[in-house]
């Protein structure tokens, strides 16, 4: 039997899987979408589980079988073969162990994530457009739903988005993107092709029920009202439907543009701020500094969280964990669970 057998209790995984089928054929499954929805998506997390399980044991039998036949050999190919398939088993293992270190209340929520470009002028506005496409990559590859909020188109790539990662352990995956990101590169923007420095701050909130106890008095807001404008720039509304709240007495500002009603989008900024609100107040009371909002820092050299280097060399180095890879088109792609193992790994360690 596999050594992971000794953390996942396997069958009883199984046994959930035809718990949560048969719930899916009651006639009234639909009647309450948003339980029915979270059935989906604990349906979904468990069979991956046991399809990674299956996928690791199947990899750990033929890394075993490789071994033997190079007891002896020094066949270069075999070996090459060897080692990829090492990595991808470990990669896969990570993944797998990444679940046991889901222990806050909030991983299973969803992730609301801000992006916003800084200091780098046009070279910091595509690397923010290089951060979405990245995290909607991400979302990609572990069956998560995207939906986008806010978005602001700017002389290329983008100033600021704002969307929402949907599914099980959201929040869980994404929590380790919070902080500033610096890419050093050669700029496509500098016609002298000289080596540029752009950072771009991410934030990740969870997305709180709806019944999160936060009042908020309309006297503390500023709103503001403008014309929404697509992805690709171009006028999507007539009217000025979109919405920005600015909290005064934090100074929190949310925007939503992605409704064609102002009153829908004023919602969405509403909830948005209430768990903003409702995450700092959590902080307080637990005095865990910036384990959920983190440390607000200018958007410029020195506050990095993580650095990608694509010249001289291929370099993602992340400074809390001293993880580091050198795949960056994988990366780039999507493929973040190697950080995000070594970031809950190191955080577990801190909160323990």
């Amino acid at each position: 039997m596999f050594i992971l057998d000794v953390f996942f209790d396997i069958e009883k995984i199984k046994n959930r899987i035809n718990e949560l089928k048969n719930i899916q054929n009651y006639p009234s499954f639909w009647d309450n979408q948003k339980e029915a929805i979270k059935i989906i998506d604990e349906l979904n997390d468990k069979e991956d589980t046991i399809n990674l399980f299956n996928s690791i044991n199947s990899k750990f039998e033929d890394f075993k079988y490789l071994l033997k036949i190079l007891q002896g050999s020094n066949d270069s190919e075999m070996l090459s073969l060897a080692n990829e398939l090492y990595s991808k088993l470990n990669n896969d293992i990570n993944l797998l162990k990444t679940k046991l270190l889901f222990v806050s209340e909030h991983d299973k929520l969803n992730a609301i994530i801000d992006i916003h470009s800084g200091a780098g002028g046009i070279d910091s506005m595509d690397w923010a457009n290089m951060l979405f496409k990245m995290y909607v990559k991400f979302a990609e590859k572990h069956r998560l739903k995207t939906q986008l909020i806010n978005y602001q188109q700017g002389e290329v790539g983008i100033k600021c988005a704002t969307f929402k990662i949907i599914g099980l352990y959201s929040y869980g995956f994404l929590k380790s993107e919070k902080g500033i990101h610096r890419l050093i590169r050669i700029s496509p923007f500098d016609a002298n092709s000289r080596r540029h420095t752009s950072f771009v701050s991410v934030n990740v909130i969870p997305e709180f029920d709806e019944n999160i106890n936060v009042t908020i008095n309309d006297n503390d807001l500023k709103i503001d009202t403008f014309r929404s404008s697509g992805a690709g720039g171009q006028n999507v509304n007539k009217v000025s439907s979109a919405v920005r709240i600015t909290h005064i007495p934090t100074g929190i500002v949310v925007s939503c543009q992605v409704e064609r009603s102002q009153i829908m989008n004023r919602k969405i900024c509403i909830k948005m701020l209430k768990n903003i609100i409702y995450q700092k107040e959590i902080e307080k009371k637990q005095e865990k500094i910036n384990k959920i909002i983190g440390i607000k820092k200018d958007i410029e050299w020195g506050n990095q969280i993580r650095s990608y280097v694509f010249c001289p060399y291929n370099l993602v180095k992340d400074h809390r964990t001293n993880f580091e890879s050198t795949k960056i088109n994988e990366i780039m792609n999507g493929d973040l669970d190697e950080f995000i193992f070594s970031f809950l790994k190191n955080e577990s360690k801190n909160y323990n």
